[in-house]
């Protein structure tokens, strides 16, 4: 097989999934503070267990750095862009110890650039957080919910770690290890070819255990997807592949690349809530919503199962499982591929969701948007139909599995530690994708 590093793949595709959401924040007490150490301030780091200044307070004045006095080794000032994001150039300092290498993701959040650390000696991700409030904050519950899962996390639950972070010109800085492409990344310069299904059982056995670890700690990611979940090495192989998809930039194109190891890591805890936190508010992207939060009917841990079965069902067909964008054209298409919801679920819809329900059942297809709206939920096939276009074996231990994973009712879904033990991942003939 011939092997190489993946850098640039050479078709690009429109992603036609909504922009990662606004992220979600608690209000945190903001007691005003005047320390300000030339632009870094309280950060630390949690291998040395050096840091930069003594407290976690955030403070409300806009910035921590004056301009003109740089600290020995930063750049020049810049003015953040009209959104908050740090302005920078490619070999920039950020603060003497990180020197700036590319930019490698961007979000509503902020950006990761790839930097060296001078003191390790390698190559780490950091994840640069926009200027505004709401963010600032969420990036420190991120940092909150991190520290927390590294303390107990010593076998590696799958979990990005945190290396360090700091508060450098206003911006909150995290500190990540360096990994690979994010499985999203990884199916769409792929031309959305799906994953063997030994593959996609390997990810989803990794992506198990670790919400089984946060539902352990009383964690909810709330925000799991495929750009959530990264291989941990950039390596891949060529296969041969003969299932030439209509996504196939050219005819003739019969080589597929499959990542060399299977190993995943979790990231982006910034919207992770606590078990015992208020839950009426929205939250997972669009795609990998359950039911229950569409239906204002609350939420705990089973969302997280809820997006595992979206994703492991896209893993497997290269597809987004529910490509919508509106409520009542998303509950359709569930209905569409699992059959009719619970009727004490529609009766018990909040007051924003009630319009969606009529009679005791979805208002559908008479409440549709449009005549494309209803083509769309029609041409969607039944989950053991497209589980079976896809799979060539296991697909029955498969759909058992889904079905579980992706039940209705919340408190009939499976937990993570019961979906581990399933007959998908314990029969003795599946054997592990190295």
């Amino acid at each position: 097989m011939e092997m190489d590093y993946v850098s640039e793949f050479p078709h690009s595709h429109m992603d036609r999934r909504p922009r990662k959401r606004p992220r979600l924040a608690w209000e945190l007490a903001q007691p005003q503070t005047n320390k300000a150490e030339s632009g870094i301030y309280c950060g630390q780091d949690f291998e040395s267990g050096t840091s930069f200044g003594p407290s976690r307070i955030l403070p409300d004045h806009a910035s921590l750095f004056v301009k003109g006095l740089a600290q020995k080794g930063s750049p020049p000032w810049r003015d953040d862009d009209k959104d908050g994001h740090y302005m920078f150039a490619l070999g920039d300092n950020l603060t003497s110890r990180y020197k700036i290498h590319r930019k490698i993701g961007e979000g509503t959040f902020g950006q990761v650039l790839e930097c060296w650390d001078k003191e390790t000696r390698e190559m780490v991700a950091i994840k640069v957080v926009r200027s505004i409030k709401k963010y600032r904050e969420a990036a420190m519950i991120e940092i909150d919910v991190l520290q927390l899962l590294g303390k107990y996390d010593r076998t590696g639950s799958r979990c990005v770690q945190i290396r360090n972070w700091f508060d450098y010109r206003n911006h909150i800085c995290i500190v990540f290890e360096m990994l690979g492409p994010s499985l999203y990344d990884f199916l769409r310069k792929n031309n959305y070819r799906p994953f063997p299904v030994d593959l996609v059982r390997e990810l989803g056995r990794q992506l198990l255990e670790c919400v089984a670890f946060m539902h352990d700690m009383r964690l909810i990611h709330t925000d799991l997807k495929p750009e959530n979940i990264l291989f941990v090495s950039p390596e891949y192989v060529k296969v041969p592949d003969y299932k030439v998809t209509s996504r196939s930039p050219k005819e003739g194109t019969y080589y597929k690349r499959l990542p060399k190891s299977s190993a995943i890591k979790v990231i982006d805890f910034g919207s992770t809530a606590y078990e015992h936190q208020d839950h009426n508010y929205i939250v997972s992207t669009r795609h990998y919503r359950a039911p229950e939060v569409i239906l204002g009917l609350g939420w705990s841990y089973p969302c997280d199962i809820w997006s595992i079965g979206c994703i492991l069902v896209e893993l497997c067909s290269g597809e987004a499982l529910f490509q919508t964008h509106e409520n009542l054209e998303h509950l359709a298409m569930m209905e569409r591929v699992l059959g009719p919801l619970p009727q004490h679920m529609l009766k018990r819809a909040d007051r924003h969701a009630e319009k969606y329900v009529r009679r005791g059942r979805l208002d559908w297809p008479e409440g549709a948007a449009s005549r494309e709206s209803i083509k769309a939920v029609i041409k969607l096939p039944r989950l053991q139909n497209l589980v079976m276009q896809h799979v060539d074996h296991s697909a029955g231990d498969l759909i058992d599995l889904l079905q579980g994973l992706l039940r209705y009712d919340p408190s009939k879904r499976l937990t993570a530690r019961e979906a581990l033990k399933h007959p998908f991942f314990t029969r003795d003939q599946y054997r592990r994708f190295l």
